[in-house]
């Protein structure tokens, strides 16, 4: 049974399931009571102490879409003391298996529907485990009386591990972000007193389980409140509200451009219909925020706080437009120079919201006073410079109002964010380099006009090469590892690379000049189009939409 004390670990959110006979869990073939959720997490617990070979690091990989094998198997991992690694499916050939083997998982938990991306790779000691098929059926049956609590790799406490979830960074290949059961259990617990989460609540997870922000939250704040969960297997513009009044939906978190595509599907008269009341989540912009809760009557709530758990900003009743709160609880946020060192000015604010000193007061987000982050697995020259000097360097740009209000401005150098996939710029110029026409590449973020970013290649080629869109989209396709959001959406084409005087690409110029600049830039007008080239009219109707989403100012930077 539930009870009011503050849990410690997701294991005891998972247990306190037990014995609750109502709707739990709703998905395309049904509903679970919270009490069978809680009977199947105690199932592959006692399977996975079986499987784990002796010795082994704690560790298995889940790579599934949105079904109830993902909360199965989140809970399964908190009872038995294991950690579960979200394999991204949208990751392609060794970079996949990198992915696998680099968290060192010795299980892996798949479907079906991507064993074709399993084809041909080197997994060596892992174990595939395919659910919904005989195989996978016959190995749990054993366990089917199995409770919390009885079986366990490792006794579950507030510092083990439970997520090794990916983010991306300047480095090169994502890192593992290392998320014990008590910073979660305290993260959820957190969001359901903000948004007083009740038994009574559904909340929609759309956003895939195996990026952080499904799971911290959506799926942790249900758990801690009591409240049932709904599952869609992939994210559908044209199903959502469907799904929201299938089930009774309440609440529902979102990433990237997922407002934007809710925006744009055909209105209806009945748009306001529906049980929801509050969307948390960010990068959908105040200017979307207002027509989505002018169009269904849903308020939206924007938030900052990495998976490593560094820094956080909460949103408080007077925070103005556009900006995403000030410091969470505990937290000495400042917006820093990173080649300096020093604190920003203060951002000079237009009154209709413009930003006027962007070159001066745009800098890094920076946490200089207690961190909650744990580390990433495996990878402590990451953890070094992301804990230099000994503040947490975010990653990300921000600008400070003289009310100390904070505002997102984008991503640093060479970090990207696609349709809410975080990318490394450094992997994506890895693969361009095959391309035999070309001597030097550069790839960099350019704002998209709506949310996050887009992929921008710089490229020289080779003495007598003509740049062919055609056979440079041969090239693209033939690229077994180039991930669904990698493909570049522009293309410039350069005599030469701009330079530093230590000859390192000089990035800063590059990304400032963007799409607007004299030498030829091939783009795609859409993501599956061909490449054509750039037109005066094409930059203007772009600059028109970045107005009408209030994004212009990140052009310049």
């Amino acid at each position: 049974m539930r009870t009011t004390t503050a849990p410690e670990t997701v294991a005891e959110l998972i247990a306190r399931q037990w014995g609750d006979h109502r709707p739990g869990l709703h998905h395309e073939g049904g509903a679970l009571t919270h009490h069978r959720t809680a009977q199947e997490a105690a199932a592959r617990a006692a399977l996975l102490v079986d499987l784990m070979p002796p010795g082994a690091e704690p560790h298995l990989g889940v790579l599934l879409d949105n079904t109830p094998e993902f909360p199965f198997w989140l809970g399964a991992a908190a009872l038995a003391g294991a950690a579960v690694a979200g394999i991204n499916p949208t990751r392609r050939g060794p970079e996949l298996a990198r992915d696998i083997l680099h968290t060192d998982c010795r299980i892996l938990i798949t479907e079906r529907a991507h064993l074709p991306l399993l084809r041909g790779l080197d997994l060596p000691g892992v174990r595939v485990l395919v659910t919904g098929t005989e195989e996978y059926e016959a190995l749990l049956a054993p366990y089917a009386a199995a409770k919390p609590g009885e079986a366990a790799l490792r006794l579950p406490g507030p510092s083990s591990r439970l997520l090794l979830y990916f983010t991306s960074g300047s480095t090169g290949a994502p890192k593992a972000a290392i998320c014990t059961q008590g910073r979660l259990a305290a993260a959820g617990s957190a969001l359901a007193r903000q948004f007083t989460v009740t038994p009574d609540e559904v909340h929609y997870v759309c956003m895939p389980l195996f990026h952080g922000n499904a799971v911290i939250a959506d799926w942790l704040p249900a758990l801690v409140g009591g409240a049932a969960v709904a599952l869609r297997r992939r994210f559908s513009a044209s199903a959502f509200l469907d799904d929201v009044r299938a089930y009774g939906a309440t609440y529902f978190t979102y990433v990237g451009r997922a407002i934007q595509y809710l925006l744009a599907t055909e209105p209806r008269p009945d748009d306001r219909e529906h049980s929801l009341r509050l969307g948390f989540g960010t990068e959908a912009g105040a200017v979307d925020a207002a027509r989505f809760a002018e169009r269904f009557g849903v308020r939206l709530v924007e938030g900052y706080g990495a998976t490593e758990g560094g820094a956080s900003v909460q949103r408080t009743p007077d925070t103005p437009p556009g900006a995403l709160g000030r410091a969470g609880a505990g937290d000495d946020l400042a917006v820093i120079d990173p080649e300096t060192g020093t604190e920003c000015p203060a951002a000079v604010l237009a009154p209709d919201g413009r930003l006027l000193n962007g070159s001066a007061a745009i800098g890094e987000l920076v946490n200089r006073g207690r961190s909650l982050f744990e580390g990433y697995w495996r990878n402590p020259a990451a953890e070094a410079d992301r804990t230099r000097d000994g503040w947490y360097w975010t990653g990300d740009l921000f600008f400070r109002d003289a009310a100390g209000f904070l505002y997102f401005a984008g991503r640093t150098d060479d970090r990207l964010r696609v349709d809410s996939e975080n990318l490394a710029a450094a992997v994506i110029e890895n693969i361009l380099a095959r391309w035999a026409d070309a001597t030097a590449v550069a790839v960099y973020a350019v704002p998209d006009e709506v949310a996050g970013d887009q992929v921008m290649a710089a490229l020289t080629l080779r003495e007598g090469a003509v740049f062919s869109p055609a056979a440079f989209e041969a090239f693209l396709s033939a690229q077994p590892d180039l991930g669904t959001k990698m493909s570049p959406r522009y293309v410039r084409v350069l005599p030469a690379m701009p330079v530093t005087a230590t000859n390192k690409i000089h990035r800063v110029s590059l990304r400032r000049a963007g799409f607007r600049c004299a030498d030829p830039i091939w783009h795609r007008a859409a993501p599956t189009g061909g490449y054509a080239l750039l037109t005066e009219a094409d930059v203007a109707a772009l600059l028109a939409t970045y107005e009408s989403h209030g994004r212009t100012h990140l052009l310049a930077h």
